[in-house]
C-alpha cells in the first residue's frame, strides 16, 4: 500500500508540505546527523574546506565523493587537483571544523598542526583518519560539483569518537 500526497498531508504530527526550494532543502538536511570531515588540496597555498557530504561510493576499487560549492574559495585549487585530502574529524575537533567552514579564516595558520603528505596534499595533525585521493572526475550539480576520489594512501588509526553536525551545529554522539 501506498500512501497519496493526499494522505501524508493529513498524517498527524505532519506539518503543511511545501514547495521544493533552496530552504526547504536546508531545513530537511538540518534533520540529518552527518560526520564532519576537512577537504584539503595543493594550489599556490594549501586550501581546505569543512565538508558534511563526504560519501563512501565504492570499495572496489576504493571510491568516496563529496561536493563543494563553484563560489567557494577553495574551488579554484580543487577544481585543477590531481589529488586531495580526506580528514575525518573528532569530536575534539569543533574548533578546527569551525575554521575551515568560516569565509576568510587562516585556514593553514599558527592555530592549525599540519604537514605536507603524500602527492604534496596537506595533511592536518591529529585526525581521526586521514586519506589521500586521486580525483577521477568532477560532475556539475547545480552550483555544485561533487568530486569522485579514488584512495591511493591513508591511515584510519587514530582513536577517538567522530564530530558530528546536526541542527546547524557540531555536535558530539552522547553515550
Amino acid at each position: 500500500m501506498t500512501a497519496s500526497s493526499d494522505s501524508l498531508a493529513a498524517s498527524p504530527g505532519a506539518g503543511v508540505p511545501r514547495t521544493a526550494s533552496p530552504e526547504l532543502l536546508r531545513s530537511v538536511f538540518r534533520q540529518h546527523a552527518a560526520g564532519v570531515a576537512v577537504i584539503t588540496a595543493r594550489g599556490t597555498c594549501p586550501v581546505g574546506f569543512t565538508a558534511t557530504s563526504l560519501t563512501s561510493v565504492a570499495a572496489e576499487p576504493p571510491l568516496l565523493s563529496f561536493g563543494i560549492g563553484t563560489g567557494s574559495s577553495s574551488w579554484p585549487a580543487v577544481s585543477g587537483a590531481e589529488h586531495i585530502g580526506v580528514h575525518i574529524l573528532g569530536e575534539h575537533q569543533q574548533e578546527l571544523a569551525a575554521a575551515f567552514a568560516r569565509s576568510g579564516a587562516d585556514r593553514f595558520g599558527p592555530g592549525t598542526s599540519w604537514r605536507t603528505g603524500p602527492e604534496g596534499v596537506p595533511l592536518l595533525d591529529g585526525v581521526l583518519a586521514w586519506m589521500v585521493c586521486r580525483v577521477v572526475a568532477r560532475v556539475p550539480a547545480g552550483d555544485h560539483r561533487i568530486v569522485l576520489a579514488q584512495a591511493i594512501v591513508g591511515d584510519p588509526t587514530e582513536p577517538g569518537r567522530p564530530l558530528l553536525y546536526h541542527q546547524g551545529r557540531f555536535n558530539a554522539l552522547r553515550d
